[in-house]
């Protein structure tokens, strides 16, 4: 049985009541927001990690880094280093998103090294060998999409992005109301591209039961994937995409009704005065269901800061009640993200995810921030640093300066405020 089946029957699984703890509530509620579909938890039942997690309403805003080989850099130890990276600076889960080199000794690679739950976006691996195989990689069948979805569940994936809310209907939508960057999605685009090929229909949403299949067997969570995000701000909340969105909402809800846990993928590029609205169009027309975006970027002109400006969307969309943060790095929209390019990306959407976590009221949040201000304010630059998101980054700017009293910073100096304020307000 999956974790929804057994929250279905009210019974409280170990898993729940680990999760909970961590989380700071109670077993009961936190079974109670998995049975209404409100709250995941990504693990494969083939699948066992040191720090699972469960995403959702009301529970501390998660984090999601990317890896993965690209057709230009493909060489495995380098993304399995940026995986521990990612880990060590705070990600709450990886997705490989490889597409060059050998995807099944990357995909295994990943899996034996991740502490942390892992996704995949299977199309990517249906395109690749369909690609070796054919010479062309929109030549592939149904059945290829389901042997690679059965083949990835028994090696352990934890969720899946399939992108099934792209279909006949929702590209009419898209060809009638156009767009200025059309479809971005990767794996939207080489569906949609399958799709007029063949003339068919998206074979994730014509045989979505027989994924429902797979990913109740092995207990993995879906992640319906937003093939029409908008990847302009001038496209946000269009046509197109709410209409991909309502789509979603009703496979939501037949997953659901399966046992299988689900959850959302949202925009995208997004301005800050939309955002709210997002938010609340996608639990309106999914049922609650887990929000997880890629961001939202909320400006188009940052190329090289783009983690900012996904950090900026991503802590109000956490505000207003998204639930799962995709990191965007530096290299956005230019290149391969190296090392560093991981590093900076889990820290700016570890720091949105905790902004959020602030409005929410998390208490753990909260009293994050009460220990920080505490050691600032008695100029415990130790316990400061200790306490920061990043505490080598922290520690380093702190060498690196030399005050003439210790118990300053080279900003300020003998002006210290609250260094002065210590001898004036007792």
């Amino acid at each position: 049985m999956t974790q929804l089946d057994f929250a279905k029957k009210n019974i409280i699984t170990p898993l729940m009541r680990k999760l909970a703890v961590a989380e700071g509530v109670k077993p009961l509620d936190l079974m109670h927001l998995i049975r209404a579909g409100k709250a995941v938890i990504p693990l494969n039942a083939n699948h066992k990690v040191k720090k699972p997690c469960v995403i959702g309403a009301t529970l501390s805003t998660k984090v999601n880094a990317n890896i993965g080989t690209s057709t230009d850099e493909s060489q495995i130890p380098d993304e399995i280093e940026k995986l521990k990276i990612a880990i060590k600076h705070g990600a709450d889960a990886v997705m490989d998103l490889s597409v060059g080199g050998n995807l099944s000794k990357m995909l295994k690679n990943v899996l034996r090294h991740s502490t942390v739950p892992v996704g995949t976006v299977p199309v990517y691996d249906v395109a690749v060998k369909a690609d070796k195989r054919n010479k062309n990689f929109l030549q592939f069948e149904a059945k290829d999409i389901l042997n690679v979805l059965e083949e990835q569940a028994k090696l352990g994936v934890d969720f899946f992005t399939i992108h099934c809310g792209v279909t006949k209907k929702s590209i009419k939508v898209l060809e009638k109301h156009k767009r200025l960057m059309g479809i971005v999605s990767r794996g939207g685009a080489i569906m949609v591209s399958w799709m007029k090929l063949h003339n068919k229909e998206n074979p994730f949403y014509s045989y979505f039961d027989r994924i429902l299949d797979i990913a109740h067997k092995y207990d993995i969570t879906l992640s319906l994937g937003d093939g029409l995000r908008p990847g302009s701000i001038l496209d946000a909340t269009d046509k197109a995409q709410i209409a991909e969105l309502k789509i979603l909402g009703k496979l939501a809800k037949r997953a659901r009704q399966r046992g299988v846990q689900v959850m959302i993928e949202g925009p995208g590029h997004v301005p800050i005065n939309q955002i709210e609205k997002n938010i609340a169009l996608e639990k309106k027309y999914c049922f609650g269901a887990p929000f997880y975006v890629l961001g939202p970027l909320v400006t188009d002109v940052a190329a090289g800061y783009d983690h900012i400006t996904s950090a900026i969307g991503g802590a109000l969309a956490a505000s207003f009640g998204a639930d799962f943060l995709c990191y965007v790095t530096p290299a956005e929209h230019l290149r391969h993200p190296s090392a560093g390019d991981v590093r900076e990306g889990v820290v700016a959407s570890r720091i949105a995810a905790h902004a959020g976590d602030l409005v929410k009221r998390r208490k753990s949040a909260i009293a994050w921030d009460r220990k920080v201000s505490s050691a600032r304010h008695a100029r415990d630059w130790k316990k400061q640093i200790q306490l920061s998101i990043d505490p080598e980054k922290a520690k380093q700017y702190r060498l690196s300066s030399k005050p003439e009293l210790s118990s300053v910073c080279t900003m300020c100096g003998k002006y210290c405020s609250i260094k002065l304020m210590e001898d004036c307000i007792r």
